[in-house]
């Protein structure tokens, strides 16, 4: 499904960064970086898909990526100045390769006009081993404007900070909008939102992005507890199978969080189901109370029957295997398969948790 994210990261000289090797790494080329006198080659990095490089009109010489970062590199002279900026984006694996290739360059094209820096973009492919619904893109931006003779004035509105949350804030709605644009020209369901789940209004709790270093601890964990989880599955649902056990805080935390929005996702279904139900009820029980109310003498019987249907309902929706019907109601738009897979994974995941501590509460 669809997933919101974007992140927005400097490429610091403070760090030892350097713009060139952050673009060869990026795009998987072979680039000179004149500064360092290194060549950073990564020609046989796979996984880039495409790649390309908009620019503000009349700057064409900055078409050429290597002229173009060591450029970048040249108009710093601070040892700790930040060189170039990079947003990383998750692409809708509904999308196809060239509809998600107008994503990413429809929001470059924006950065251009907003800031004026030229827009170095790569496209990456799922890895092998990892999430199969991981499509992203890194697109690379000068943090100086680009003209026809070169880089000109420094970009300083996402670097100060009275402006720089307020201008990222924008960014994240920007990229939500065109996102959900993109799925509503394929017409796709899907549709993603930049707020938190507390700006939302939904109780969720949030996971953590793992990063490439734990990611790979979890990935070889399941190696060796046998785990293989079938693709397109993501890490983190693999993670929450009830045979592998995450050996890091942060996948044993994603996990926690995941299973407890799971319980809440299922509860609620359960409370709609149940609030249907009761309306049903409700609606019969009314007909038949009006019915009554129409004979003479029976307005009394009436209001019996109103008093007794009451009570009855309560007993009767107190019944567990009401609610327990009610709550399967609420799923039955799913395959069987699905549901009883679902049912043993709760099943096993409890258990192994009322072994180890406290069980998950809302």
């Amino acid at each position: 499904m669809a997933i919101f994210h974007l992140s927005v990261k400097t490429v610091s000289r403070s760090a030892g960064r350097s713009a060139v090797a952050a673009a060869a790494y990026r795009m998987g080329e072979r680039l000179y970086d004149e500064r360092c006198g290194l060549e950073h080659d990564y020609t046989r990095k796979g996984g880039v898909e495409e790649t390309f490089t908009l620019i503000p009109e009349g700057a064409e010489w900055a078409q050429d990526r290597q002229a173009l970062w060591n450029a970048a590199e040249k108009a710093e002279l601070r040892k700790n100045s930040t060189v170039a900026r990079e947003y990383e984006l998750a692409l809708p694996g509904e999308l196809s390769g060239a509809q998600r290739s107008a994503l990413v360059r429809a929001f470059g094209q924006e950065l251009v006009e907003r800031y004026g820096v030229a827009v170095d973009v790569g496209l990456h492919a799922p890895e092998r081993s990892g999430d199969q619904r991981n499509w992203h893109a890194h697109v690379l931006t000068t943090t100086r404007q680009v003209g026809p003779e070169g880089l000109g004035e420094k970009t300083r509105i996402l670097d100060a900070k009275a402006t720089g949350p307020g201008e990222v804030e924008k960014l994240r709605e920007s990229w939500a909008r065109h996102l959900n644009q993109a799925l509503e020209r394929e017409q796709l369901p899907q549709r993603v939102d930049h707020r938190s789940y507390e700006r939302q209004g939904l109780d969720r709790t949030p996971t953590t992005h793992l990063g490439p270093l734990v990611a790979g601890l979890e990935r070889r964990a399941m190696a060796e507890q046998g785990v293989a989880p079938e693709r397109p599955m993501g890490l983190l649902e693999a993670m929450a199978r009830p045979e592998f056990q995450p050996v890091t805080e942060r996948g044993r935390g994603n996990v926690m969080a995941a299973l407890g929005n799971r319980i809440r996702d299922w509860s609620r279904s359960a409370e709609q189901a149940l609030e249907r139900g009761v309306e049903v009820v409700r609606q019969v029980a009314g007909g038949v109370e009006k019915a009554l109310g129409k004979v003479p003498g029976l307005g009394q019987v009436a209001a019996l029957f109103r008093q007794e249907q009451q009570a009855g309902l309560s007993a009767s929706l107190a019944s567990p295997s009401v609610q327990r019907g009610l709550a399967d109601s609420a799923h039955a738009d799913q395959t069987a398969k699905e549901a009883e897979r679902r049912h043993e994974l709760e099943l096993k995941r409890d258990l192994a948790l009322s072994r180890k501590g406290p069980s998950l509460s809302r």
